[in-house]
């Protein structure tokens, strides 16, 4: 894994990705910080990085991260950089964005005709510099299989996470975030994060709603008793949970029972029609088809490819 560092680099964007797939027994992760070339690079916020390797590291790479750099909307980055990442794509490595690092991306046209984000402060400069690219301004990461993009720098933690959720499973993700003591699953979008003129006082409201609902997964919930818990119509509750999230609530109930199944796939011994009991999909087969819609997958084939210790 490649953690590219260009002029102006973030730190919190470069130590995230450097800090989750660090080089430990429980990863099966090598993380080589690089630059356009070994030596010096100037960063952002006063700080600046001296790296070991230079572009021979994205060549090696199977995932490589472009952290987010100070003033994006400026200039490109150099010519063997964007070169780099091309000639990656084309031998399959993924191209992960943190924040700014999709400008980046943006300018190699490997986001060209794809879903990308960015933060927040910078999702308009993004589409009128690269117009071809569907900027999403209300979600915390965007993956698009190899290209992915997150939005500000703390969604760099989420993309991260989300990396490890497809490659390693749902308790490896769990167990990185309880080392970062960070949340395994951060719902809604950075939309909640943007400035407001007017407040917004219903975010907090879905926010605990939410997470009542991840406590209750193995009891039925409807879109009256979340709306009730949350202390609104649900109209309200569906058009704002919509907003917030990306999903309807029951969609989003859904996703959050799904993966609760998947770590007692990974975790426990529980036969799937146990399983489909504890999570509130009933029965096995409602379970498998529900895996087979949001994985692409069965829970026999998940829990072999997964099961396994911390």
């Amino acid at each position: 894994m490649g953690v590219l560092v260009l002029e102006g680099a973030k730190p919190l964007d470069v130590g995230i990705p450097a800090q989750v797939f660090a080089n430990r027994a429980s990863m099966p992760y090598e993380v080589r910080v690089c630059g356009a070339a070994p030596g010096l690079v100037a960063g952002g916020d006063g700080l600046s990085y001296h790296v070991a390797d230079g572009l021979d590291a994205v060549e090696w790479a199977d995932i490589v991260f472009i952290p987010g750099y100070r003033f994006p909307d400026r200039e490109d980055p150099p010519p063997a950089v964007l070169d780099a990442l091309v000639a990656a794509a084309d031998r399959g490595a993924r191209l992960a964005a943190i924040s700014t690092g999709a400008f980046a991306l943006a300018a190699t046209g490997l986001l060209d005709g794809k879903r990308a984000t960015t933060h927040w402060h910078y999702t308009r400069s993004l589409a009128a510099k690269h117009p071809l690219v569907r900027v999403d301004e209300n979600v915390l990461f965007v993956d698009e299989g190899t290209v992915l993009t997150s939005a500000g720098a703390a969604s760099g933690i989420d993309l991260c996470l989300h990396i490890l959720r497809g490659d390693l499973g749902v308790a490896a993700s769990n167990h990185a975030a309880r080392r970062l003591v960070a949340a395994p699953y951060r719902s809604g979008g950075q939309a909640q994060y943007v400035p407001r003129s007017v407040p917004e006082p219903l975010g907090e409201r879905f926010a605990a709603t939410r997470e009542w609902a991840l406590h209750r997964l193995g009891e039925p919930l409807t879109l009256e008793a979340l709306a009730r818990h949350a202390a609104v119509s649900p109209r309200t509750f569906s058009r704002r949970f919509a907003e917030d999230t990306g999903y309807t609530p029951m969609q989003w109930v859904m996703r959050a029972r799904v993966d609760m199944a998947r770590e007692l796939l990974e975790r426990s011994e529980r036969g799937v029609e146990q399983i489909a009991a504890d999570v509130g999909l009933g029965t096995g087969a409602n379970l498998r088809q529900h895996f087979q819609q949001i994985l692409g997958t069965t829970p026999s084939d998940y829990r072999r490819t997964f099961a396994r210790g911390e």
